[in-house]
């Protein structure tokens, strides 16, 4: 081999050589990349390939009404997974899948060829759907249960519990608002699964944050299905837009039903519209319209401006201010300030408002909460608007002292005549009374918060009593009025703003009545509100019903004792037999001063003794009221033990039996809920 032939094999040798280091130093370049510059990302990237996070969460905590009753719960229920990567025939498992649980195919093939692992089908589903889908015994497609929120009594009390979402997530109401305790215990699994997605080892588990707590709220589950009950029915009978009801304690500030209309079932949440699930009486805010004379008159009071026995001109109706016209639905003459607000003269509210100020009346207004939030413990509540008297128009100034110009939550209305009734006090309303954990030991409790005084108690008494006349006969709320209790309220029928014309409708209205009872010792306030009503849109017409069957009801459940006091049993050789015991009779006895034992007095345990000297037989008394049964069982001189509260269920002795063997009854009563 020659020299020129050995050389050039050197350097042949040296080239590949160099080559070789360098293809060396490449690959140790990139192991070092891999190895120790991206080893981590690398390594979690792949190990979310065959690792993943499962996650169970405890049941949430359950919701009770102020006596322990449910009306949120959660229960266990089947939910539908699938493993994408099993399944051979997406669309032919997909038919039948589709098929069985009534969902649209499309969905479900999405579903199928998903790149995930795993993929839920269908969660917390009946025992009937979950029996189909086993019964295909389809591979891939396996199942679990899961914990879903339940509702026991649907519509009742809807908009104030919420509702919580799929995930167990609180989305509305006292679930969204409470949501931090109401959660249960947070379950994580890591699990290892093959490439099929088929899980081979879990790990842990670990729990995230403790829970879940029970709420007991201030709500009376059968008040909330009786204000609902009646409030659908007066919606319906006047082709109102909507409504509400509040029935408040004015004593402590606990709301005791919030009803509203349209209502929606938090079950199926999803099967209804968003503005069906708002809770109009803290979201919507109206002009009060004539309710707001009666601040105007504790105001006056207050002030001493002018006393419930001034005579003021009405001006027959008519009475310019201005360039503007006032007029009343009456040519009234000269009035009582008692008969300005017994007839609601909107002329006669201005004469008024002109001696107390607008000024003046714009701060008592402040005091009585409007402008403001109310602080209840509830999500989207909304302050209303108070406007500034300073720049105001004269005529402005002078409507404001009937209601215009001024909006207002349903809420603050109610609170605000809670003040005047317990006596001058404004309270800070709520729902939930207390907090407990899985022992059923109070973590947390609420208790009643004054948030001003506003009125002397000697004005507010005033002012009650001069709120009766409303109620009586020749005030504009005749109707409001409560068999066996004095009833003070006032109406007001506001009309609303046209959105195009921007001025007042003639056509669109907000009716209310708010009122308590008794009205010398009161126990419940009462609010209704119907917007846009279509027949006779005024609130003694279509509100002031409501108030009358929804405050009896509350009034006989709570055992508040009535207003009159009892008839005076006649002596036997003078009773009348049953029939000949007219209601116009006992109308009579109770203008004179005696008393109606047609409902137990306060702390008696539900036991009236009555006349044992008339004859007859038990009647049946299945499906009738306390008070009912207690005024029958007075015609037949019969002693009574009430068991419970709502309607009679059952009753001992049977109907039927002789009076002469039976002196005492006793009656169980049951909600309607």
């Amino acid at each position: 081999m020659s020299v020129k032939d050995r050389r050039w094999i050197r350097i042949r040798i040296y080239v590949t050589g160099i080559c070789f280091l360098l293809v060396l130093g490449v690959l140790c370049l990139r192991a070092y990349q891999l190895q120790i510059l991206e080893g981590s990302k690398l390594s979690s990237l792949a190990k979310e390939d065959y690792t993943g996070r499962f996650t169970l969460t405890a049941q949430r905590g359950t919701i009770f009404d102020r006596d322990g009753r449910e009306l949120a719960l959660s229960i266990d229920v089947g939910s539908i997974y699938c493993y994408p990567k099993r399944i051979k025939d997406p669309l032919k498992t997909a038919a039948l899948i589709a098929s069985a649980l009534h969902i649209e195919k499309r969905v479900v093939v999405k579903k199928l060829r998903s790149p995930r692992p795993f993929v839920w089908i269908k969660r917390k589903v009946t025992p009937e759907e979950i029996k189909r889908v086993r019964a295909l015994n389809l591979p891939g497609i396996g199942f679990t249960k899961e914990s879903r929120r339940y509702y026991p009594c649907m519509e009742t009390g809807a908009h104030i519990i919420g509702f919580a979402s799929q995930d167990n997530r609180g989305l509305e109401g006292i679930e969204l608002r409470y949501n931090s305790y109401l959660e249960g215990q947070e379950i994580r699994l890591n699990r290892i699964h093959d490439a099929l997605g088929r899980s081979l080892v879990f790990d842990g588990p670990g729990i995230d944050k403790q829970g879940p707590f029970d709420l007991i709220l201030t709500l009376d589950k059968e008040i909330s299905y009786r204000a609902r009950k009646n409030l659908k029915e007066a919606v319906e009978r006047s082709g109102a837009r909507s409504g509400i009801c509040i029935v408040i304690m004015p004593q402590t500030g606990e709301i005791l039903a919030m009803a509203v209309v349209p209502e929606f079932n938090p079950n199926v949440f999803w099967h209804f519209r968003p503005y069906e699930w708002r809770n109009r009486a803290v979201t919507d805010c109206f002009e009060p319209g004539s309710t707001l004379k009666a601040f105007l008159l504790a105001a006056a009071l207050e002030e001493g401006v002018i006393t419930p026995e001034a005579v003021l001109n009405c001006e027959k109706g008519y009475y310019t201010i201005g360039n503007s016209i006032i007029h009343d639905s009456r040519p009234f003459g000269m009035l009582k300030v008692s008969e300005i607000i017994k007839f609601s003269s909107n002329i006669g509210a201005i004469k008024i408002g002109q001696r107390l100020g607008a000024r003046r009346f714009s701060y008592y207004l402040k005091r009585f909460g409007f402008g403001e939030k109310t602080g209840v413990d509830f999500p989207g509540e909304r302050k209303g608007n108070l406007k500034s008297t300073k720049d105001t128009s004269l005529i402005v100034q002078n409507t404001l002292y009937f209601g215009q110009g001024i909006s207002v939550s349903p809420l603050q209305l109610a609170m605000a005549f809670g003040a005047i009734a317990n006596g001058g006090q404004l309270m800070r309303p709520y729902l939930v009374k207390s907090i407990l954990d899985q022992s059923g030991k109070p973590i947390r409790k609420f208790y009643p918060v004054v948030r001003r005084d506003i009125i002397s108690s000697e004005t507010a008494k005033k002012v009650r009593d001069i709120l009766e006349g409303v109620v009586k006969k020749g005030g504009t709320a005749p109707k409001a009025a409560i068999e066996g209790y004095n009833v003070a309220g006032k109406t007001g029928t506001a009309q609303k703003v046209d959105p195009i014309k921007k001025t007042y409708s003639n056509k669109r209205f907000v009716a209310f009545f708010c009122g308590f009872a008794p009205s010398d010792s009161p126990a419940i306030v009462v609010l209704v509100a119907l917007d846009e009503p279509k027949v006779r849109p005024y609130g003694g017409i279509v509100a002031a019903p409501v108030f009358s069957d929804v405050g009896g009801w509350t009034l006989n459940h709570l055992n508040i004792t009535p207003s009159f006091p009892p008839v005076a049993a006649p002596p036997a050789s003078q009773a009348s037999p049953p029939a000949e015991q007219s209601e116009a009779a006992r109308a009579r006895a109770l203008q004179a001063g005696q008393q109606d034992l047609s409902y137990p007095a306060e702390g008696d345990e539900g036991i009236v003794v009555l006349n044992p000297d008339l004859p007859g037989s038990i009647p049946n008394l299945k499906g009738l009221g306390v008070r009912d049964v207690l005024r029958k069982a007075r015609r037949l001189g019969l002693k009574v033990v009430v068991k419970g509260s709502g309607l009679a269920v059952e009753q001992t002795p049977a109907p039927g039996t002789s009076l002469k063997e039976q002196r005492l009854l006793t009656v169980t009563f049951k909600p309607p809920c």
